[in-house]
């Protein structure tokens, strides 16, 4: 999210043409999942363009917004760390996967059955859910997406699931306060740091292939 329409466009934009270059980078076909992650951020970017021109409400644009931002994402960090490690390492992340199939399971059914609105608020964009019991999801989808990442034992990949732990909070408090949405700037940090990771897998390509997925 960033803090106007302009900005989610630029910062779309930018992020999803570093996505391109991770996936063109690519040399090992586990590693997909997590070059495509740029891309996916960006889109989410893009589409929230959409929700500031739209000044908010329940359209399409609310609801793909929220769809990647919760079911989706849940699922797709833990299960594209577990495509990117070695086999003998995917037990641990393994556990985040499951986390977040369940989460994401749980979201999903929200999202289809609740109405789902967008607010503008000052500098923010408000996402209006009313999730049950909304500490068990939080946990279960910070275990799945951050706790992915630490789990890894990937020294670029844990380095970006502390970007995430020190990064979201941070934005977190600052849109509470209604003050500035900043989550577009820790979404460009990241995927600057998937792209330096598909870079030096890119590197060591041939030792990857005996764990190609």
């Amino acid at each position: 999210m960033c803090w106007s329409a302009t900005a989610d466009l630029v910062a779309g934009s930018a992020i999803a043409c570093v996505g391109v270059a991770c996936v063109a980078r690519v040399r090992r076909i586990g590693d997909l999942p997590l070059a495509v992650l740029p891309l996916l951020l960006g889109a989410h970017q893009l589409v929230e363009a959409r929700v500031w021109q739209a000044g908010g409400g329940t359209g399409p644009a609310t609801v793909a917004w929220v769809v990647i931002a919760l079911p989706l994402l849940a699922v797709w960090v833990p299960l594209a760390v577990v495509c990117a490690v070695p086999r003998p390492a995917r037990r641990r992340p393994a556990v985040a996967l499951v986390s977040g199939v369940l989460t994401a399971a749980v979201l999903a059914y929200v999202v289809a059955t609740r109405t789902v609105r967008a607010e503008i608020r000052g500098h923010t964009v408000g996402y209006v859910i009313g999730l049950p019991y909304g500490g068990v999801l939080i946990a279960g989808y910070l275990l799945a997406t951050v706790g992915a990442l630490l789990l890894s034992g990937d020294a670029w990949l844990r380095g970006l699931g502390l970007l995430a732990a020190v990064g979201a909070p941070v934005c977190w408090a600052l849109w509470r306060l209604e003050f500035v949405s900043t989550w577009c700037a820790v979404a460009a940090v990241s995927s600057v740091v998937v792209f330096g990771w598909v870079v030096r897998r890119a590197g060591a390509g041939t030792r990857w292939q005996a764990d190609s997925v």
